[in-house]
């Protein structure tokens, strides 16, 4: 049976370093980044052009750093910015080796390894089929991983950005310290605002609802949400304008 014709062109796909690793653990797990460099290649072989922006809590996380010693936020935010670069080639590592074509570029200058992000050439990748893996964040401090998500979204014209979290959605409570936690198919950009839901980061958030690009919140660790929400199935909850 071919696969399903994808409902969005080109998609920005957000992971947490959570996804590299094994609840409650640190580093990279080689079966949790098999498991998602697994979906991620369902998601491309239907057709999308994908793009993916990582964090880097599994390796470090800068503003735990920053307020828990006498680190420098700008400084602790850098290592953040290159715990990204780690998971950034592990993804690619494991998406060429399930035969996929991908590029790591980075929004700081580690040519060693990366290349640096220039849009044109991001958008040159993705024509050409290959998972576009953006590393580094915004390449300036005190921006987080959202935000770089929202921002390259809107560089290179995705259709929606895809943010992969541990829940199946937008809750209108934390749904793993309360039962009666209920759930958001849908949500507008100010009905997210006015019951203060943590979508994303605010800076994140406003971006992406000044450009019009929906925001779907889905199950990362749910095997096969990944290309159903790029083919659109409904799966968690998409925020838009209405």
């Amino acid at each position: 049976m071919p696969d399903p014709k994808p409902h969005f062109k080109r998609v920005l796909l957000k992971l947490s370093g959570e996804a590299f690793c094994s609840p409650g653990n640190l580093g990279i797990d080689p079966d949790e980044l098999n498991l998602i460099a697994k979906e991620i290649v369902a998601a491309a072989r239907q057709g999308t052009e994908l793009a993916v922006v990582v964090g880097g809590g599994n390796i470090i996380r800068g503003a735990a750093l920053a307020k828990s010693s006498d680190f420098n936020q700008a400084s602790a935010d850098y290592m953040g910015m290159l715990g990204t670069a780690i998971n950034g080639l592990a993804l690619k590592e494991a998406l060429e080796a399930l035969g996929q074509p991908a590029r790591v570029m980075s929004a700081l200058a580690i040519s060693s390894v990366a290349e640096n992000y220039i849009r044109g050439r991001a958008l040159r990748h993705l024509e050409k089929g290959r998972v576009v893996i953006f590393v580094g964040g915004t390449g300036n401090p005190f921006f987080t991983t959202d935000s770089a998500a929202a921002l390259r979204a809107a560089e290179i014209g995705a259709d929606a950005v895809l943010k992969a979290t541990k829940v199946d959605g937008v809750y209108d409570k934390d749904p793993n310290a309360y039962d009666d936690a209920t759930r958001y198919e849908t949500l507008t950009f100010d009905e997210a605002i006015n019951k203060q839901l943590k979508v994303m980061d605010l800076t994140a958030f406003a971006m992406c609802r000044e450009r019009g690009i929906p925001i779907v919140v889905f199950n990362m660790k749910t095997p096969g949400h990944i290309a159903e929400v790029v083919a659109g199935t409904p799966h968690g909850t998409q925020v838009s304008a209405g």
